[in-house]
């Protein structure tokens, strides 16, 4: 990671300098991913000055490498979660009204194989008599639904599923494989830009307590039992802080920090990560397949896979793989090869080759530490592990341990309470119906065009460029293009449909520290395969500007992030030719 920047900003001085004045603070978040954030959110609104660090950028990690789902544990159902299933309906439409523009509804279809198939060991299933994985016939795929059904009725406001015959799952999806008998059909969510709704969620806590405090790039490097040792990891600078609670939400490092906290002593395992990698494919014929919908089918081995459109591809996904080691994971020759022959079971006919594949990405699911043989039947559910203060070590630590995307609010709603009881604090602000960042006043079908029409009477920007703003940014689209017409603004010459006011807002209002930020989580450039050498090149010039880099810190960097994005997402095409030997996922400018 580049570490040489001299001058990153206002906002983070100004960030920067809070930090040197603190010597104690009632709450430390170690982690800034999405569990993490959300509680951070959820303190900042009670009015507690808390602060959170992250030793990378927020939703780096994990948080960053979903499935692009919110979804409601449809198979929790199986193994008999329900009260996961209820939750997560409910978070699911929580968002689909807080999020509306990122969090979309998803039709989503269910091919086939039998009507009767997998009854015994669906039933052993349940009753935890096997691990065995097996595919599931029509009956149980119906059991479930109508079960998933009753959640959504009592707790969500999607429509109910429905069952195709073979006739009629023929006629919708030609090009499914002779072994698909039938279908089914109901409906979930997507989410097309996490990374950015994180870092929205900052944005509002920070907005709504001035003491409340996050900074991305600091790293928790030492703890005395009494005070804790952070590092500015751009700077290098330390600071030293003293508090009352320690939050653990680090995710798949959990057990490593909390070896740091207890002062080498044994700590409890509390993690069991399993890797997840998917792929963004470019397969214009597989995309008209899909025409807007997901398929969610069993691979050979009965192993659950999704494929939906994507910005204008398909993402295809997804390994489990234990792993003990979460830095820098990245999705292997094996695991694309397993991918793309999964998705060639449910589609045979269409032949997709490695250089298709425009966009890798891989995460650590924090799952909780577990026994059982088989990755998928290691629970999905979260839970808070309180360590109390110790003889060598002052602080409660509240370590949060697995949950998923959809149920983040409710996680850190849970955290959250523990903490402030933990102070003596009582709960002041709930956020079940409280809308976030650009979600806010975001306008139905009927009065979108209006407000794309005041906006753009407003900033004097084209109805086509707002309307493109809005969905980039739902409402906070308004203050983007007040701040974009404040000076003079001109698309980005290699890449047209972004400006360099546009970009600025970003760098100036998002905390972006490095290219990489602006590339792959301030916007979807990098996962959209939107990416070339010269649109890299441009952007770092720009980032450059702004934050201050002299030409030599300015080179430096941007061949870190081109060898980044070439490691950990396959992206070789960046590089000149002459570097550029093997498969190409994106063609140079």
């Amino acid at each position: 990671m580049f570490s040489q920047v001299e001058n990153c900003g206002e906002l983070r001085a100004e960030k920067i300098d809070k930090m040197q004045q603190l010597t104690a603070t009632p709450v430390v978040i170690v982690g800034g991913g999405i569990n993490g954030i959300s509680t951070f959110r959820e303190l900042a609104l009670q009015g507690i000055p808390v602060v959170m660090i992250e030793q990378g950028d927020w939703c780096q990690a994990a948080s960053g490498a979903l499935s692009r789902m919110i979804h409601g544990g449809l198979r929790y159902l199986e193994t008999g979660e329900f009260t996961l299933v209820k939750e997560s309906v409910q978070e699911r439409d929580r968002l689909l009204k807080n999020a509306p523009h990122y969090v979309h509804p998803l039709r989503t279809t269910v091919p086939i194989d039998s009507w009767s198939g997998g009854l015994i060991n669906a039933g052993k299933r349940f009753l935890r008599l096997s691990e065995r994985p097996s595919r599931r016939g029509a009956l149980i795929i119906k059991t479930g639904l109508s079960m998933y059904d009753l959640y959504t009725r009592q707790h969500g406001s999607m429509p109910r599923h429905q069952l195709n015959s073979q006739r009629a799952t023929q006629q919708r999806w030609p090009d499914f494989a002779h072994w698909v008998k039938c279908s089914a059909t109901y409906y979930d969510a997507w989410i097309s830009q996490p990374e950015r709704l994180g870092i929205e969620l900052i944005n509002d806590a920070e907005q709504a307590n001035p003491q409340a405090l996050g900074l991305n790039y600091v790293k928790l490097i030492a703890s005395d039992g009494e005070t804790l040792t952070l590092q500015d990891t751009l700077s290098g600078q330390q600071f030293r802080l003293r508090p009352h609670v320690v939050v653990n939400a680090t995710g798949a490092w959990i057990d490593r920090l909390n070896s740091t906290l207890v002062q080498g002593r044994s700590a409890k395992k509390l993690i069991g990560g399993t890797k997840g990698s998917h792929l963004i494919v470019r397969h214009p014929p597989l995309l008209a397949a899909l025409n807007g919908e997901m398929v969610y089918y069993e691979n050979q081995e009965g192993r659950v896979c999704i494929m939906f459109p994507w910005f204008g591809n398909v993402l295809v996904g997804s390994t489990d793989i234990r792993i003990d080691n979460p830095d820098d994971v990245i999705c292997e020759a094996d695991e694309q090869r397993y991918i793309l022959e999964s998705l060639k079971f449910i589609f045979p006919e269409f032949t997709i080759n490695d250089s298709d594949v425009l966009y890798t990405f891989s995460g650590v699911r924090p799952l909780p530490a577990s026994d059982s043989t088989l990755n998928g039947r290691i629970s999905r559910n979260h839970s808070l592990v309180l360590l109390p203060p110790e003889a060598g070590r002052d602080y409660s630590t509240l370590c949060l341990v697995g949950g998923k995307w959809t149920t983040f609010r409710r996680f850190g709603e849970q955290a959250a309470d523990k903490v402030l009881n933990l102070l003596g604090e009582k709960r002041r602000v709930y956020t079940e119906d409280l809308a976030i960042g650009g979600g806010k006043n975001y306008p139905a079908d009927e009065k979108m065009a209006d407000w794309v029409q005041r906006i753009s009477q407003q900033t004097d920007l084209g109805n086509a460029r707002i309307s493109q703003l809005l969905t980039r940014y739902g409402t906070a689209a308004a203050d983007i293009a007040a701040f974009m017409t404040l000076d003079a603004d001109s698309p980005l010459e290699h890449f047209p449909e972004y400006s360099r006011n546009e970009l600025r807002y970003l760098i100036q209002h998002e905390q972006v520290q490095t290219l990489e930020d602006l590339l792959v989580r301030r916007t979807p450039m990098a996962i959209g395969g939107q990416l070339t050498q010269a649109r890299v090149s441009e952007v770092g010039k720009l980032l450059a500007a702004e934050l201050g880099w002299d030409s030599a810190s300015s080179a430096q960097h941007l061949q870190t992030t081109l060898s980044r994005l070439a490691s950990l997402h396959g992206l070789t095409g960046l590089y000149p030719t002459h570097l550029n030997e093997g498969h190409l996922h994106v063609s140079n400018e």
